[in-house]
């Protein structure tokens, strides 16, 4: 039997655990629909376990981390508040004359930003593909797979119980809402492809010498 020896976590790594855990907290009490609150925050704790298995064998940038949590908090603050009723994004809204509240946008963008940078790294890491072009290519269409999945997942949901998933789809009575999530999901996947690369090539070689 291989055994791995678990590693006690570094200072980081417990920063990261202590504001993860103390957003979860904060966005469990008294959501504004706890239905609701679950829908949204379980890609948060599916990600958490899955971090926690795989640190072990297969520890991630500290950049990867990184964006990750800030991905995690933005679905527990949707959770929280629903997406549809994000305060800050309320009084953005009025600012700017805007009909609707966009802060779910915010987390479409997120939804192709943080996943394009995870998916670099595992193809990268792995050795999947040979060659930036190819690979840059895999992660965009990865990206817009899992945004084109997310949105079938809520129309299955909504299905499954009607008027109450209103608030986890939150359209808002935009039309194109579903267009525009994967649209900003693409654009989330080439932004990280374009702004992150170098910071994110010196990480992966600091961490293959390790």
């Amino acid at each position: 039997m291989v055994r791995y020896e678990v590693k006690p976590l570094s200072p980081l790594a417990l920063l990261w655990l202590a504001l993860y855990c103390a957003v979860l907290v904060w966005s469990a009490i008294d959501p504004k629909d706890r239905m609701t609150w679950w829908l949204e925050v379980l890609p948060a704790l599916v990600a958490l376990l899955l971090l926690g298995a795989t640190r072990p064998r297969f520890p991630l940038t500290p950049l990867c981390y990184t964006l990750i949590l800030a991905h995690c908090c933005i679905l527990m603050v949707g959770g929280h508040y629903t997406y549809a009723e994000v305060p800050l994004f309320d009084r953005i809204s009025e600012w700017f004359g805007w009909s609707r509240n966009n802060y779910d946008k915010v987390g479409h963008f997120a939804q192709g930003f943080v996943p394009a940078l995870a998916a670099r790294e595992l193809l990268i890491r792995l050795k999947v593909v040979n060659g930036a072009g190819w690979r840059n290519l895999f992660v965009v269409s990865a990206c817009l797979a899992f945004s084109a999945f997310y949105e079938l997942i809520e129309w299955w949901v909504a299905v499954l119980s009607g008027t109450a998933a209103e608030a986890f789809l939150g359209t808002q009575g935009y039309v194109w809402d579903t267009q525009s999530d994967m649209l900003l999901a693409l654009i989330g996947a080439v932004s990280a492809l374009l702004l992150l690369p170098r910071l994110h090539d010196r990480q992966l070689a600091r961490l293959a010498a390790q």
